[in-house]
């Protein structure tokens, strides 16, 4: 049974995305940023939502390492093409045949969340899966979506909030900050059961 201390404990976030920062902070919570050493390769046959749950869990677990007080969130997504994992692209040609396999076609976007506190005994892993149909995209529309957007960083190449929500047919999700890179609803739900207190 977690043992949940009346001292302040202190909010890490796992991760180095900006976009996870960024909606972390509409909470209005303090909170820390830590870049977890995390091998991020899959392993063999595994499946995307396995891979996405097993790395947030492991981004949470590395900082809480050393910071054993401290609530820690990890989170990770992994876009699922036909059972097959589709990570960042890193670059322009990468991306430009990540968005020509997806054209036309619906992709899971798998986003995990882990929240862990190690002092305390606190782990829960939870997954946020939102089905993104592609409209039937054309070479030229792909090309100047990723000069303009260069989502480079960004799991499948798709930046929905931005320029990226033009790809798409439709977005089915009951966690609307998922597909962005942290399923808020999930998180607050996870925060709460590890003792912060939200709204």
């Amino acid at each position: 049974m977690p043992d949940f201390s009346p001292l302040p404990r202190s909010l890490i976030l796992a991760s180095t995305s900006r976009y996870r920062r960024e909606l972390l902070a509409r909470l209005g919570l303090p909170f820390d940023v830590a870049a977890p050493a995390v091998d991020e390769t899959p392993r063999p046959d595994e499946a995307p939502r396995a891979l996405a749950l097993r790395l947030a869990l492991a981004k949470a677990r590395a900082v809480a390492g050393p910071h054993p007080r401290a609530i820690v969130i990890g989170s990770d997504q992994v876009a699922d093409l036909d059972g097959e994992p589709l990570g960042k692209p890193g670059d322009h040609e990468r991306a430009t045949v990540q968005l020509r396999r997806m054209r036309g076609k619906t992709v899971v976007f798998h986003t995990a969340v882990a929240v862990v506190c190690q002092d305390c005994g606190f782990e829960q892993v939870d997954l946020a899966p939102v089905r993104v149909r592609f409209r039937d995209l054309s070479d030229e529309e792909i090309e100047r979506y990723l000069r303009a957007e260069q989502p480079y960083d960004c799991a499948g190449s798709a930046k929905s909030e931005g320029l990226g929500i033009a790809l798409l047919d439709a977005i089915d999700s009951d966690d609307p900050t998922a597909l962005i890179g942290l399923p808020l609803i999930r998180t607050c739900r996870m925060l709460r059961a590890a003792g912060l207190v939200l709204p």
